[in-house]
């Protein structure tokens, strides 16, 4: 897998467009999976990785940090585009009326917007930690684990999900073009792919507590998602373990060549942003009963999100919304 190889691209690109879909389709379901346990295993199971591995999938392709104008690149990429939304995000919200008053708060990342200022600080930690290699690994683990015993690192400018996410972006950073070939190319590698993915689902449809989903999202403490015990930094190193296992297991089976949809792969910063406002407006007009009504109507709810991912990642949404987002013309 030569990192200039076009059969490369696909591979990451078709990564990129599998997990901004499942990111579509964990926020569509997100109000209608307390009324279907099947939207719920599912959604946790999608919770689990899927951010993990597009955090794994920026890492990995973040190993250019040390070179020249880097960090006005990401500067220029992530965090203005971070500032913009974060404005818009807020004027939006004050029209559909989930904010009764009208304020701007740059430091408190509004929903989705948190990767994007954790992407710009995961960049910025490289510098210290890529230098100690696979002992940094070990460091961020620590980190992560023990954020989880401060009250005061929340949501605020994203700092917990920073810590707890950081692991799965040096881990990305770490590894190499030839570590993601040898897991291509152990024998059976899709199926056994497909069954951690499978297995995953079934047991997070028999045993993940309703009240745990907190523990997948990452942005606050242990103390906040219940009772407080010496424990709990064994469970985040276990979902560390799971999850780098789900990472791999859903790597193995990412098709490496093209097809139809795998340009939007290169386009999912512009779902990231924009599909949310679409999600948004339809929960501000549709009605608590017609949402109980589609929540069993799980073709409709797969369909639209991938709908809204191929429209939000076309040419034509890319050629009028680059402005605002890469703010090029």
């Amino acid at each position: 897998m030569n990192p200039s190889s076009a059969k490369r691209i696909f591979y990451f690109d078709n990564a990129k467009f599998i997990l901004i879909f499942l990111v579509v389709l964990g926020h569509v379901i997100s109000p209608l999976k307390e009324n279907d346990t099947v939207l719920l295993s599912l959604y946790s199971a999608i919770f689990l990785f899927h951010m993990p591995a597009f955090i794994f999938i920026s890492g990995y392709f973040s190993k250019g940090y040390n070179k020249k104008g880097y960090l006005l690149k990401i500067t220029k990429k992530i965090l203005l585009p971070y500032f913009i939304f974060q404005i818009i995000y807020s004027i939006f919200y004050y029209w559909n009326g989930q904010s009764a008053n009208l304020h701007f708060n740059l430091f408190q990342p509004h929903w989705t917007l948190w990767f994007l200022l954790s992407l710009f600080c995961w960049n910025l930690l490289l510098y210290l930690f890529a230098k100690l290699k696979w002992t940094g690994l070990v460091i961020a683990i620590i980190l992560g684990i023990t954020i989880g015993y401060l009250d005061q690192i929340g949501s605020f400018l994203s700092l917990s999900r920073t810590f707890v996410f950081f692991p799965y972006f040096l881990l990305g950073y770490l590894l190499e073009a030839k570590h993601l070939t040898f897991i291509k190319k152990i024998k059976h590698s899709s199926l056994i792919g497909t069954a951690v993915l499978l297995i995953t689902m079934l047991l997070f449809g028999l045993f993940f507590p309703k009240d745990a989903m907190d523990w997948l999202l990452g942005d606050t403490s242990y103390a906040s998602m219940g009772t407080l015990e010496a424990i709990d930094g064994l469970k985040r190193l276990v979902q560390y373990g799971l999850t780098a296992i789900v990472i791999l297991g859903f790597m193995a089976i990412v098709p490496s060549k093209g097809f139809t949809f795998t340009v939007i792969g290169r386009r999912t910063l512009y779902i990231y942003l924009l599909h949310g406002f679409i999600i948004k407006t339809m929960q501000t007009f549709i009605s608590d009963d017609a949402l109980i009504t589609i929540s069993n109507q799980y073709l409709i709810l797969i369909s639209f999100s991938f709908g809204l991912c191929i429209l939000l990642g076309s040419y034509f949404i890319k050629k009028y919304t680059r402005p605002l987002i890469e703010l090029t013309i």
